[in-house]
């Protein structure tokens, strides 16, 4: 029983704040040189980012016009977060982040579990913003006449299975001229690396080169990052509103019509991209303890940074999907893209140096934030002390930065950037849940202390209960055969380029002579593309293709486990809702946290399962550290 009562003691809010105070009064402490104006700016600048000038494209491209209720609902949901972040900002005004917020109002078992996550938050996020800067300086460079070679701006893994991908694609009939430019880099990659013992030197060289020089900025210091990312947003936003501005006369409103043509599937498709590019307030609360007044300015810093951003990116998106069709900006680059096909030219070069800059900023806030956490947990005793260690010169956390710096550098090396998104989402939804939770959890308990700011109050007993019974009652009646299919774990038939994934050569082949001699004049038609031939179907006509393939159904077909382990996540949304109605009717909870948390759990459910196993062993291997070292040393063990 004590052990289970020391897994879950809690920092004392008055202990916490004096702890950083004590740094600043022996003349350790960081430098307070924050206003509301740049906590915004900070914001801004790992806001607009990745979403617009890279993730809006695709998202664009499946959901239409209709992407803007995208951003609206992924702004809804961080919102939600975000004034739950606000209100623990405001009662905790120390760095930390939801590690420091979980130590208070869940204990430290939780607490360490989530600063476990924010660290992948921070360095997996990061790997996949240099990622995203190395294809744009890429691209930049090419068009200078700077040609760096393929083998050069790619991982590893990547290109490994970007080479797999495109290989089974050429087995299939499809000209190399018609693979995507990733499975194109990814082929041209794996094919011309130059080679050491066997093994092909493959690696993303501008993106580590950003990394380490972003990161000797951090390391030197808070004002210097501040200013370097307030002139970042100044250049985003011109380049934005000129975008808007130049944009604006080249709309043509039929392609908005129709509004919503790939239905709510559609809109919903990119939810986890798009929402990636609003994770940066969380890194404002990170910075708690360089605010002037943190009470005050944290709070609102968080909400305008949201709004703002939101009313952008509903704007971008209105204005790129009525230059040209939406099914035209499934490209890495879209607003250099539409001017480039309208011959502005001369303004595609400056956003994609633009582009440039914008990626470089989000990357330095991202930055600024992961070595102030590993700082506070070193503060309670959860990790070396050389962790918490300010440099006497910069009064920056030193040690902690260089340490930012490699886990963003040698991860790099490996990890897909596809995988590192995801695993970056996974640990920001997860910290915005229990953000959200300790704010619910400190309604629950009684006379808990309250900041300066707290969240609306709207009683959720029987709101939350009655959305839920609305949401039941309308799959059951608008989408009975999908929800029923669902909930039986009905077979589902794979897509194209994963059937083709699983086929071997010889099948592909007797695939294709199969159709050859079935159906020669639509395989024509397709220059003998099997892959094209397949996607020009319409769903009844693929089905029955599939169907009628000469492969086991293995092959065609998601069944059983398989299936299953997909729809887990979706089970564990559903049965926290559940949870969370019983609550909310028991305890008279908030709405505005409740919806936070069920808008974010339903984020991460959307994630795939594969991606919630990565990040369960990344939480075994801390806590393997926590009960190796963190237990015995935490600060409160040697206070009992």
């Amino acid at each position: 029983m004590a052990l289970f009562d020391n897994l879950f003691r809690k920092k004392n809010i008055d202990d916490a704040i004096a702890s950083a105070d004590a740094e600043l009064g022996h003349g350790g402490g960081l430098h307070k040189s924050l206003g509301v104006v740049d906590l915004t700016a900070l914001g801004i600048a790992a806001i607009i980012g990745a979403g617009i000038f890279s993730t809006i494209g695709s998202a664009s491209f499946n959901g239409g016009p209709a992407v803007v209720f995208l951003f609206i609902f992924t702004a809804l949901a961080c919102g939600f977060a975000a004034f739950a972040y606000a209100e623990f900002a405001s009662l905790i005004p120390v760095s930390g982040s939801a590690y420091t917020y979980s130590y208070v109002a869940f204990g430290e078992l939780i607490a360490w579990i989530i600063g476990w996550a924010l660290i992948m938050e921070y360095a997996v996020g990061n790997i996949t913003v240099a990622v995203s800067w190395s294809g744009y300086f890429t691209s930049l460079a090419a068009s200078s006449g700077w040609h760096i070679p393929a083998w050069a701006t790619i991982d590893y893994i990547s290109a490994r299975d970007g080479f797999a991908a495109a290989n089974g694609l050429l087995n299939a009939g499809t000209p190399v001229s018609e693979l995507t430019d990733s499975q194109a880099e990814a082929y041209n990659a794996w094919t011309q690396a130059p080679q050491i013992g066997g093994l092909r030197a493959i690696l993303d060289l501008p993106a580590m080169i950003m990394s380490i020089l972003i990161t000797a900025l951090v390391y030197v210091g808070i004002k210097e990052s501040k200013a370097t990312a307030n002139a970042m947003v100044v250049l985003k936003l011109i380049v934005v509103f000129l975008v808007i501005i130049v944009g604006v006369f080249y709309v043509d409103t039929t392609n908005w019509n129709p509004f919503v043509p790939n239905g709510f599937g559609g809109v919903m498709a990119g939810v986890s991209s798009v929402f990636f590019a609003y994770i940066g307030f969380d890194a404002l609360s990170t910075t708690a303890e360089e605010c002037k007044n943190p009470q005050r300015d944290l709070p609102k810093a968080m909400v305008y940074s949201i709004v703002l951003c939101t009313a952008l990116y509903i704007v971008i998106a209105l204005v790129l999907t009525g230059m040209v069709n939406y099914r035209e900006l499934d490209v890495d680059d879209p607003l250099a893209y539409v001017f480039s096909k309208l011959d502005l030219k001369w303004f595609s070069g400056v956003i994609a140096v633009s582009a440039v800059v914008a990626m470089a900023g989000v990357f330095l806030v991202f930055q600024l934030g992961q070595p102030r956490i590993w700082m506070t947990m070193s503060r309670d005793g959860l990790l070396p002390k050389r962790f918490s260690r300010i440099h006497p010169i910069y009064r920056t956390p030193a040690f902690s930065t260089v340490v930012t710096g490699l886990f963003v550098v040698i991860p790099m090396l490996f990890i897909p950037s596809d995988t590192v998104l995801d695993l970056c989402s996974m640990g920001t939804l997860f910290a915005f849940v229990l953000v959200c939770a300790g704010v619910l959890k400190l309604q629950m308990t009684p006379d808990a202390p309250r900041g300066k700011f707290r969240t609306p109050y709207l009683n959720a007993k029987w709101i939350f209960p009655a959305m839920l019974i609305g949401a039941a009652g309308f799959l059951f009646t608008q989408y009975q055969k999908e929800t029923v299919d669902w909930l039986a774990n009905e077979r589902q038939m794979c897509d194209a380029p994963t059937l083709f994934s699983r086929l071997s050569e010889n099948e592909i082949a007797g695939v294709k002579s199969y159709f050859a001699q079935k159906d020669s004049a639509g395989l024509a038609a397709a220059g003998g593309d099997l892959a094209k031939y397949l996607d020009d179907l319409d769903p009844a006509a693929y089905t029955s293709a599939v169907e009628q393939m000469p492969v086991a159904d293995e092959e065609k077909f998601e069944t059983g486990w398989g299936l299953f382990q997909h729809k887990i996540p979706m089970w564990l949304f559903i049965l926290t809702c559940l949870y969370l109605a019983a609550l909310s009717f028991r305890h008279n909870l908030s709405l505005i946290p409740v919806l936070g948390l069920v808008f974010c759990f339903y984020m991460m459910a959307q994630i795939p399962a594969k991606s919630w196993f990565g990040f369960f062993i990344w939480l075994v291997a801390g806590l393997m550290i926590y009960f190796g070292y963190g237990y015995a040393n935490s600060k409160l063990a040697r206070k009992t």
